[in-house]
């Protein structure tokens, strides 16, 4: 098969051919790969963001969707010809390491989900069934950015109506948290970013106000047009001046800030301790608390409602040949979310 690998960090990412897949073990699903996105996670992995990388070289990418092809021993939860999901978030089912690919006279090592090549194994437990009627496009994004965009809201913060609620960083995860936060219909609902573009679209979408962190003071900003602060800050643009831009634009008193992005190891956030005497509070999420068996349907069904425009979130398209090419434009903040074109259906 062919595959993205990486053999050292800060370096591109390279194309092999003819990679060897290995026997099935108890718990393992070879997929064959139809889409992969790519992610945040994956521009750490190459840039080295996070930390020493003790595996390499290996594959990788989190979010897919794909045809099973084999299952392993004990495996019940999916069958041959099944198209199924992919992601980094544990449901139900057996666990499993990845597989060990051979290339000539090394191994490739890969964890129990990976996506960025033309098969697959991964673990029974990484993997859900497609839900009937939705598009295999969209269907990638269930691996990772809609369990965490969408989760964030519909599993942790639930918001009340009526309340204020601000989202930072517009890419797939933060647009799909927009989305979400709009169901609960907040008075105010505030996006955040630095690309006009993503800022024009998240007003289409129903954002009240949008703010350009480049040049306007957003802290101030929201602070006046709520008159001391949002209810609710969600942030996702992955640095760690989004996050203490977010936790500070939550009022006193009550406002949460919950944030799902990950900046590059070592990286710290700085925040005034007076702040959480006046009641201020801050916390990280874990893929959205999403369990992916029980809430992909709940998000499939609530796009087949008209509730969720999740179509706008796919940007870009890319051929594996080209992922590199994906992640700098990723980098560049110029995508919502982009899918690499791994093999035909």
């Amino acid at each position: 098969m062919k595959a993205a690998v990486l053999f050292k960090t800060g370096e591109p990412l390279q194309i092999l051919e003819g990679i060897e897949m290995p026997p099935l073990t108890r718990g393992q699903v070879q997929v064959k790969i139809l889409y992969s996105g790519v992610c945040h996670s994956q521009l750490m992995e190459v840039s080295g963001g996070r930390g020493e990388d003790k595996y390499l070289p290996h594959l990788l990418g989190h979010e897919g969707v794909g045809i099973v092809e084999q299952i392993g021993e004990g495996v019940s939860k999916v069958a041959i010809g099944d198209k199924v999901v992919i992601g980094w978030i544990k449901g139900e089912g057996l666990d499993a390491p990845g597989g060990k690919y051979l290339h000539e006279n090394y191994t490739i090592n890969s964890g129990s989900a990976t996506t960025l090549s033309e098969q697959t194994i991964v673990a029974e437990n990484r993997l859900v069934k497609v839900p009937n009627g939705f598009p295999d496009k969209l269907a990638v994004l269930l691996g990772c950015a809609l369990p965490t965009g969408l989760g964030l809201v519909f599993n942790e913060l639930q918001p009340e109506k009526n309340k204020t609620i601000a989202v930072f960083g517009l890419g797939g995860v933060g647009m799909s948290a927009l989305l979400a936060a709009k169901l609960y219909e907040p008075t105010t609902l505030i996006a955040v970013d630095i690309n006009p573009q993503k800022l024009e679209l998240a007003k289409q979408l129903g954002a009240t106000h949008t703010l350009n962190a480049q040049n306007t003071d957003v802290v101030e900003s929201i602070v006046t047009l709520t008159k001391g602060g949002v209810d609710y800050s969600i942030e996702a643009g992955g640095k760690t001046q989004s996050i203490e831009l977010a936790f500070n634009s939550v009022r006193d008193q009550g406002g949460l800030c919950i944030f799902a992005s990950h900046p590059p190891e070592g990286d710290t956030i700085k925040l005034e301790p007076h702040a959480f005497h006046r009641g201020k509070m801050i916390r990280g999420s874990w893929g959205g608390a999403s369990m992916p068996d029980r809430d992909i349907p709940k998000f499939v069904d609530a796009y087949h409602k008209g509730l969720l425009d999740l179509d706008v979130l796919i940007t870009n398209e890319y051929s594996l040949d080209n992922v590199n090419n994906a992640l700098e434009d990723l980098h560049q903040g110029s995508a919502i979310r982009s899918i690499i074109k791994c093999s035909e259906g």
